[in-house]
């Protein structure tokens, strides 16, 4: 069964709230809110995959410690775009 776009994003704001670490909780969880219903398909893919990533390596990637993977690249400045202003 394949899911509906309104259970994906329902299932991604779900799993960007309940991460590893409050941290990452936090600025998923209010990425998601802000902007995955506006996301196309693509995005949403990107998302979820970017959902799968160890929390650790998230925080790193979103507050510039380590580079983020090129696949990853425009999303995760988008992010840390979102929570610098």
């Amino acid at each position: 069964m394949t899911e509906t776009r309104d259970v994906m994003i329902k299932r991604m704001q779900m799993r960007s709230m309940r991460r590893g670490i409050k941290e990452m909780d936090l600025i998923l969880s209010a990425y998601a809110k802000r902007n995955l219903a506006a996301m196309d398909a693509a995005g949403l893919d990107l998302y979820d995959a970017l959902l799968h990533e160890n929390d650790q390596d998230l925080y790193q990637w979103v507050t510039g410690q380590v580079p983020s993977p090129k696949a990853y690249a425009d999303l995760i400045a988008d992010i840390a775009q979102t929570f610098q202003k």
